[in-house]
């Protein structure tokens, strides 16, 4: 199963590592701790505590080397969803605030934005650039 394995910070093979991994054992590429809950088979963010194990006690920080009994690494552990979910965040972005929407032509979507803004904080009775 070693083979397998990648770090969870950074998904960087765990191969050459030799198990089970030593409580205070760190991945050679970034230099976080491995004996951690987000590198464990029980770590489940839908359960209490984190933890499908039931008798485990309690570890606060996930991402912490701890003297956890059941600790059993996952090689599926490191999750590439950062990309993912800036992307689904701008989509979102752009759903709720117009974006992707073309300016009329001639005009840069900056143009567009900076005359919308003059528009709603123009004074009554006096034309645009007046004082």
């Amino acid at each position: 199963m070693a083979g397998s394995l990648v770090c969870w910070k950074c998904g960087q093979s765990l191969a050459d590592y030799s198990l089970p991994l030593r409580r205070l054992e760190v991945c050679r590429a970034c230099g976080c701790e491995l004996h951690v809950c987000r590198l464990c088979r029980f770590y489940d963010t839908s359960k209490a505590k984190h933890c499908q194990e039931p008798i485990a006690e309690e570890v606060r920080d996930k991402e912490r080397a701890n003297f956890c009994d059941y600790f059993v690494p996952r090689p599926d552990a490191y999750q590439t969803h950062g990309a993912d979910a800036a992307a689904a965040a701008r989509a979102e972005l752009d759903s709720l605030f117009g974006g992707g929407q073309r300016a009329p032509s001639g005009t840069s979507p900056e143009d567009e934005a900076h005359r919308a803004l003059e528009e709603l904080f123009k004074r009554p009775g006096t034309d645009r650039g007046e004082s």
